[in-house]
């Protein structure tokens, strides 16, 4: 290796990598398999890859080209030199509408290709659902096509021509005729005339084998379209021309629901004399429980796209098709949006059917076979039969209008009798979808997967053929071999074999994934829906995975690159010191633990558990790096600043130059960030001065539920004005307030009736409760359980009465969500006070439904906290909004600070990167009456520093509009206030009477954290 990779640095200008990291990141594809390669070269131009495969066939070194890496079949690995071609063979070359042409690079995203198009109302016809990560060059080696292929065909039918390189490094410019043809091609041809007009069935979809039947004179002696779907064994493509249709100016989507697949299946060939673009079907299996109310009534559905020239037009044409349907009930969407909404529920499709409905792994491996559309349903009823032999089941989906079904199966593939029984279902699927004259692969290619059965549906012969034709093109098998031709078998290679049998000792409880950190790991399929890069221009979606990825462009920066590792740490043949591994820890190092891999990945991968889990290990008995101690324990270090009424204090020393300089080098604090100052007073000590309560619950009529706000560390010791907001809006809604861990209460029930008794005293204890986040997050497990068992321990009195929690800061409540049950998995009070776990937002939607929070009638700008959006959801916070006349919508995205990630020293350019790519550009567009909106610290803070601009919770802005009345005219006190302002809400008032309701003693700070 060190001579190979030394001799290809001297060969090519491109990048070489045969470190371990480079290697383990293309072990796999989206496959059940798995190859270590010697090294990796992502090339600059032709003449590189020919270096590459000189020095290479020289050594014996096989070739394997690679581009999104999102095969199913296994034909993206190898065990010698990949090509890498995203890197920087990605570009557009040029585009020409008026031959409707592109010349593009195989690295090239198809998004791209579309985004440039779309201005000239053109689009390139096969659209997979991967279409925002696969690559143009992939797509052609598996000629992949796509849900709009019933209009378009797949992508050989958008080829034009092709520029390769042979292994033996003859440049090659394919198209129709024989010119461009390696010698001996034609010749071959030309004595097998009969069995090529024989040996290939006649199938929209017929992806499996060489396409050499695109080679007889009738069909033009087409060299470029029978190269498409040869899988990087033929040639290296370099370049390509690619032809595009024109885009619809319009477009409607018919949803037709069906009693079950079975009906949509043997409805869907009847609706293709209508011009579809689209006939996609799908089973009520795989729809996420909360989207079938979106969809029409039925167990199954089709998506039926019609186009026009105005939404008119295509109204009418699907108008027309729901006429024509016999269904159980059908809509008609017209909106964009909702178009869209609907679309990505059929595009996860490939994620979730990963999972089973009770959650068991299913897999890849017969994911696309393709049989007549006519004979669509009674394939399905046979391949059902055929599952329930084996004990078997799947859930079938996909391009119903083409007889194309895509299905993951729960194969057992980690044991002997698991695998022998995949192989034996395998060779007896083959036979059916034979004898329903369909092919073994109708879209992504045979790989390692299926090209071992292609006997069954060509015949020895004509298998020989393709041997005799792959010698033609690569006499010297250099380029990807096992794959078509002399293939590995189909249970070899399998990426499970190499995982530990046992499962490894961990912190976290992983429930989902019955305890055992290698399924964990294993929920990474390579799907790559996280490699999906920002679009330019394009409105930017809710969506947050993964902001590291989006600013580098770098696989180990992506979920998936980063879940590889992991697997290659398990595995421990290529990352060989486990836990303690550098590669891993540097490519977790960029992971903001953003948490939106947990709801933006189709197989909920959480790479935030994941990356504190790793932490956890690696550290320990070791020194940590100084954020470790400077940020992960920040709640000790507020609780004594606290104490020793040091604030003013540390604010003078963290914004002195020199003193700030120190601080920030002791604390492992990156140089361009401004250390946030303490409040002068916290929350809770104002909380503690404030005397009875204030709310309208208290003054007067019924008293309202009881609620506990939670006193963050960020609200607690920076932002306690959020907090006094948060007390002056709950206590209007009329909720009475308290504050963990000392209760106490006088004369009225406590919520709904179900506490002890209307004069209990609930058991007085100081304490600090804290939600243990910043442990968490810097993989402090230890710390964390010792932390969060005492606040458990605090919140007895309060899990004995049915106060819900009421948390203000996003990432606090979705530590108290997740990371406490996960954590402390063996202990039944943290489910318990997980469950209780509620927004500001649904703490008054669930609690005090009949009140109506003031009127703004003002836009709003800003962003949903990340995890927020992948843990907590946001839909409480919509709500609230509109009822306040609050209108637009707030980016997705992640604001790139992400508790201490963005301050780490090495984080801040990537940090304000993630910033500018959602945040940033969302509120500096804003309107300037627009009120910005950030309910997590982290979010403000990133505003602040980076933009200047002053970002503010929803709780505060409410607050404000109460304290100016109806009229607008200011009522006494205020509700805002910078940290340590003015207290929120109206001044105190004399006490009268008894003293009512409930009081609350310190917090996270007063405090938060460990002793």
């Amino acid at each position: 290796m060190p001579d190979l990779e030394g001799e290809l640095r001297r060969a090519v200008r491109g990048d070489v990598g045969f470190d371990v990291t480079s290697r383990a990141l293309v072990t796999m594809d989206a496959s059940n398999y798995r190859r270590v390669p010697l090294g990796v070269v992502a090339p600059r131009d032709a003449e590189d890859v020919a270096a590459v495969l000189e020095v290479c066939r020289a050594r014996g070194v096989p070739v394997v080209a690679r581009g999104g890496g999102t095969s199913i079949a296994g034909q993206a690995t190898g065990t010698g030199v990949v090509l890498d071609f995203t890197r920087h063979m990605n570009r557009l070359v040029a585009l020409d509408p008026g031959s409707r042409t592109a010349v593009v690079q195989p690295g090239l995203v198809l998004d791209r290709l579309q985004e440039a198009a779309a201005p000239h109302g053109l689009r390139f016809g096969p659209d997979p659902s991967t279409h925002s990560r696969c690559t143009l060059g992939g797509m052609i080696g598996n000629n992949s096509c796509g849900s709009h292929s019933v209009a378009w065909g797949t992508t050989a039918d958008s080829v034009r021509e092709l520029e390769v390189v042979t292994a033996r490094g003859r440049a090659l410019r394919l198209g129709r005729g024989w010119a461009g043809a390696p010698d001996g091609l034609r010749a071959l041809v030309d004595g097998e005339l009969a069995r090529l007009r024989t040996g290939f069935p006649d199938l929209p979809r017929r992806i499996s084998g060489y396409a050499l039947d695109a080679l007889l004179p009738e069909n033009g002696a087409d060299v470029a379209r029978s190269f498409c779907g040869s899988e990087g064994t033929l040639g290296v493509l370099t370049e390509a021309v690619v032809g595009l249709v024109e885009a619809p100016r319009a477009r409607a989507l018919a949803v037709l629901g069906y009693a079950d697949e079975g009906a949509a299946a043997e409805a869907a060939p009847g609706l293709l004399p209508y011009g579809p673009l689209t006939v996609e079907g799908m089973a009520a299996d795989l729809v996420p429980s909360g989207a079938v109310a979106g969809l029409p009534r039925g167990s199954a559905w089709l998506f039926v796209e019609t186009g026009g020239d105005s939404p008119a037009e295509a109204h009418a044409r699907a108008e027309t098709i729901v006429r024509a349907a016999d269904v159980v009930d059908a809509w008609i969407v017209r909106d964009p949006a909702g178009q869209r909404a609907l679309w990505r529920i059929r595009e996860d499709a490939s994620g979730t059917a990963t999972r089973t409905p009770d959650n068991k792994e299913a897999w890849p491996g017969w994911e696309d076979c393709a049989v007549p559309p006519a004979r669509l349903g009674a394939y399905l009823r046979d391949f059902r039969g055929l599952l329930a032999e084996h004990g078997l089941r799947g859930t079938p989906y996909g391009h119903f209008g083409d007889g194309c079904i895509h299905v993951r199966i729960d194969f057992d593939l980690l044991t002997a009798a698991g695998v022998a029984r995949f192989r034996r279902f395998s060779g007896e699927l083959a036979e059916l979808v034979v004898a329903h004259g369909g092919s073994l692969s109708g879209e992504h290619g045979d790989g390692q997967a299926r090209a071992e059965l292609l006997p069954v549906m060509y015949g020895r012969e004509i298998v020989a053929l393709f041997e005799r034709a792959k010698a033609v093109w690569d006499p010297d098998d250099l380029l990807n071999p096992g794959m078509l031709v002399r293939p590995a078998p189909l249970d070899g290679n399998l990426r499970f074999a190499v995982l530990p049998r046992e499962p490894v000792d961990v912190a976290f409880g992983y429930p989902s994934d019955g305890g055992d950190f290698s399924a964990a790991v294993r929920r990474c399929v390579g799907v790559a829906k996280c490699r999906t890069a920002p679009v330019p221009g394009a409105p930017a979606g809710p969506g947050v995975m993964c902001p590291s990825f989006r600013v580098t462009g770098r696989e180990e920066h992506s979920t998936r690159g980063r879940a590889r590792l992991l697997h290659e740490m398990l595995a421990g043949e290529l990352v060989t010191d486990g836990w303690r591994s550098p590669q891993v820890r540097d490519a977790l190092d960029l992971c903001l633990s953003c948490k939106g891999c947990r709801s933006d990945c189709p197989v909920d991968v959480d790479m935030a558990t994941y990356k504190a889990e790793f932490l956890h290990h690696h550290y320990a008995g070791r020194r940590r790096p100084a954020a470790h101690y400077s940020m992960g324990r920040l709640p000790v270090w507020l609780r004594w600043a606290s104490r020793l009424r040091a604030a003013a204090l540390i604010g003078v020393l963290a914004s002195a130059g020199p003193s700030a300089r120190l601080l920030k080098r002791l604390g492992g604090i990156a140089a361009e960030r401004d250390i946030p100052r303490p409040a002068r007073r916290t929350f809770s000590r104002w909380w503690r001065g404030r005397g009875a309560s204030q709310g309208a619950a208290a003054r007067s009529g019924p008293a309202g539920d009881l609620v506990v706000l939670w006193p963050d560390t960020f609200t607690e010791h920076f932002s306690p004005s959020v907090g006094r907001a948060a007390v002056r809006v709950l206590e209007a809604a009329g909720l009475r307030v308290a504050l963990p861990p000392t209760l106490r209460m006088r004369g009225r029930p406590v919520g709904d009736g179900r506490s002890r008794s209307a004069a209990a005293l609930l058991t007085a204890r100081r304490g600090r409760v804290c939600c243990g986040l910043t442990y968490v997050s810097t993989g402090q497990l230890d710390h964390a359980r010792v932390v969060l068992r005492r606040t458990l321990d605090l919140m007895e009195p309060v899990l004995e009465t049915a106060a819900p929690v009421v948390v203000l800061e996003p990432s606090c409540a979705a530590a108290l969500r997740t990371d406490l049950p996960e954590l402390l998995h063996d202990d039944p009070r943290a489910a318990r006070l997980a469950a209780r776990v509620l927004t500001f937002a649904e703490a008054l939607e669930q609690h005090a439904p009949d009140w109506s929070p003031p009127r703004l009638d003002r836009p709003a700008v800003g962003q949903t906290h990340c995890h927020q959006h992948a843990v907590l959801g946001d839909g409480a916070e919509r709500r609230l909004r509109e009822a306040a006349g609050l209108t637009g919508e707030l980016s997705g995205g992640c604001c790139g600070l992400a508790g201490n990630f963005g301050f780490e020293k090495g984080h801040f350019e990537v940090s304000r990167a993630c910033a500018h790519e959602q945040l940033l550009p969302a509120v500096r567009d804003a309107p300037a009456d627009a009120v910005v909106l950030a309910d997590g610290f982290s979010c403000r803070t990133q505003l602040e520093q980076l933009a200047g601009t002053g970002a503010r919770h929803l709780a505060e802005v409410l607050a404000e509009a109460l304290a100016e009345g109806p009229a607008g005219d200011p009522a006494e006190g205020s509700a805002g206030g910078s940290a340590g302002g003015p207290a929120a809400g109206p001044p105190e008032r004399p006490r009268e009477g008894r003293r009512e309701g409930v009081t609350g003693g310190g917090g996270e700070g007063e405090g938060g954290g460990e002793r």
